[in-house]
Parts: C-alpha cells; structure tokens; sequence
C-alpha cells in the first residue's frame, strides 16, 4: 500500500521501518484492552526491608543449594498466588454473560526484550517453590534472548505481574492482559522517609499499581487484594518461605 510522500522540508531526516509482527499484535492487544475493558488502577506502596534480609540472609544459601541466587519476583510470585486465593474475581475472567472462575494460578511475568514485550507464564504458580520460581523466570529470559520461546509458553495466564522497576519507573499505570482482569505494577525501590512507631526512618520503599477491570472487579476487592499483596511483602518470613 502506497503512502504519501513526505513533505520536502522532512526529506532525508526520516527513517521508515514496517513494525514486527510481535510488535503489531502487541499493538492491538493494548488497544483491545483500552477498548473492551473498564479499566482502572489503584495504588499502594510496601516497606521491602524484610524481603531485602532475607534476600541477604539466604541468597549464598540458594546459590549453593539451587544455583540460583533470589530475587525480588519469587516473592511478588507467592504473595499474589496467596492474595488471589483470597480474593478469586481478581483471578477470574469474562466470557460472554458469564464469569469463569479459575482454579488454578497460572501466573504471566512480563517481560521485556527488543522486539517487545512478553509474557511468558509460569503454570501452577502456587505449586512452586522460591527457587523454582526464580529458575523458571532464568529459562523464559534466555528462551527470549536466543528466540525460542514457544506460543503455548504464552497461553493461558489467569494474572500478570509486570515490573517497571528494573527500567527505572517509579509509578505506572500496567494495562490489563486481556482476558485476564488484572496486572499487578511493581516498580523502583527507593530508600524513603516513613514513620514508623512515631518516628521518621528510612525504609526500601516501592509503589505498587494493581490496574482491573471494573466490570468484573469492585474497587472495595481491587484495594483489599493490593493491601494483603502489601501485607505479604512486608511480613513474609511464614508465608514466603514454608518449604
């Protein structure tokens, strides 16, 4: 298909390049989000001083023992699985007149790369353990790298997780995967100042954003979920690491 020239004063300081494939339908699954959902997000923010000693206290303990060291995305991965049980329209989806509630947590983690962005899935999520969480991240990222990622690695997700912070975002507003109803935004750790006990410290703090869909999902159940999400962060010692 033909399209106008460019103006003479633009000549020669233009580039045109056709979009990937991966790159359109990227594209034109954001626009369905826009389009066919009732989108809105709500925020939070969650103290990481417990998650980032325990990193610490464990990280040469799992690299000896799993040979993987740990990272922040085992334990989003785990306190999402545990607040979805507790708020299941949030791991829910429409079709049609009807909402199909799922029974399992196939938890997407979006990942970027330089033809677009990708969300592999990890499958019965609440299955795994910490380490195997962080090893099955390690094997999407290099089937992304040497491009051997396979469609059905992608199907299926009944939530996303999608973090902004390794890029430097302090707060986003993440658009909905459809035909899931919600994505949890993770974003920069920053050391802030917060009260605590009546006094001012400073604390690793990130923001969260958990975007829904309206339609499905009440405000009431979009901020209850992001708060147990938060309270899960914060205090994960019993509920992160069993097993």
């Amino acid at each position: 298909m033909k399209t106008e020239e460019s103006p003479a004063y633009v000549t020669g300081r233009e580039e045109r390049r056709p979009m990937s494939p991966l790159r359109k339908r990227v594209a034109e699954r954001l626009v369905a989000a826009r389009q066919q959902t009732a989108m809105l997000t709500t925020f939070n923010e969650a103290d990481l001083s417990h998650v980032k000693t325990l990193r610490s206290t464990y990280r040469d303990h799992f690299i000896q023992r799993h040979g993987t060291p740990l990272g922040f995305m085992p334990f989003f991965v785990r306190a999402c699985v545990e607040a979805l049980k507790e708020f299941p329209l949030v791991n829910a989806s429409i079709d049609g007149g009807d909402i199909v509630y799922h029974n399992f947590f196939d938890i997407g983690v979006a990942v970027g790369s330089d033809k677009g962005l990708v969300v592999p899935v990890l499958r019965n999520a609440d299955q795994l353990k910490l380490y195997e969480i962080d090893k099955a991240i390690s094997a999407f990222t290099e089937k992304i790298k040497n491009n051997t990622l396979a469609v059905a690695d992608l199907e299926g997700g009944t939530f996303t997780i999608s973090n902004g912070g390794v890029y430097g975002s302090m707060l986003s507003t993440p658009i909905l995967n459809p035909p899931q109803s919600a994505v949890l935004g993770m974003h920069a750790i920053q050391d802030r100042p917060v009260v605590r006990d009546g006094l001012v410290v400073i604390r690793p703090m990130m923001y969260l954003a958990l975007s829904y869909d309206h339609r499905i999902i009440d405000g009431r159940e979009a901020v209850g979920f992001l708060k147990k999400i938060k309270e899960y962060i914060e205090e994960p010692e019993e509920l992160l690491l069993e097993g």
